[in-house]
């Protein structure tokens, strides 16, 4: 699968172990930076990652943050993206399950780094069960 991936400063250290993590699984992923712990603007990099998602360039993307919260609002500015913060494993397992969130965010002070891993993977592994939600989805993502 292709994942696009990017974070602010706060998001550096964990965004560089999931993306290693995810191409471990195997998947492409494209990194929209930022590079290292130093101060930036969270929407220079996360709002590429959103386009890119909505584009149907990237099948799903990850974004992180401090508290994941600014991250998850500059994504869900962009049409066709459904972004989740999310916060636990199960957070992550409904927000595929029941909202088909093509994009998931995680905020770095808030998780540990296995606890975010293991939300990356539950978030990959679920499939959206579509039905009575997918027509409230397609309706969302018109034009």
């Amino acid at each position: 699968m292709k994942i696009a991936i990017g974070s602010d400063h706060a998001g550096f250290r964990y965004k560089e172990k999931i993306k290693t993590f995810l191409q471990e699984l195997g998947h492409q992923v494209t990194d929209f930076g930022t590079d290292s712990g130093a101060p930036v603007d969270y929407p220079l990099f996360i709002r590429p990652v959103a386009l890119t998602v909505a584009a149907g360039e990237a099948e799903r993307g990850v974004v992180l943050g401090g508290s994941g919260n600014g991250e998850a609002m500059a994504a869900n500015r962009v049409k066709r993206v459904r972004c989740a913060l999310c916060w636990n494993v199960e957070s992550a397992r409904l927000a595929r399950q029941h909202n088909d969130a093509n994009m998931l965010s995680l905020g770095q002070r808030l998780l540990t780094e296995e606890m975010a891993l293991e939300i990356v993977r539950v978030w990959m592994e679920t499939p959206f069960e579509g039905g009575r939600h997918l027509r409230r989805i397609q309706l969302l993502d018109a034009d």
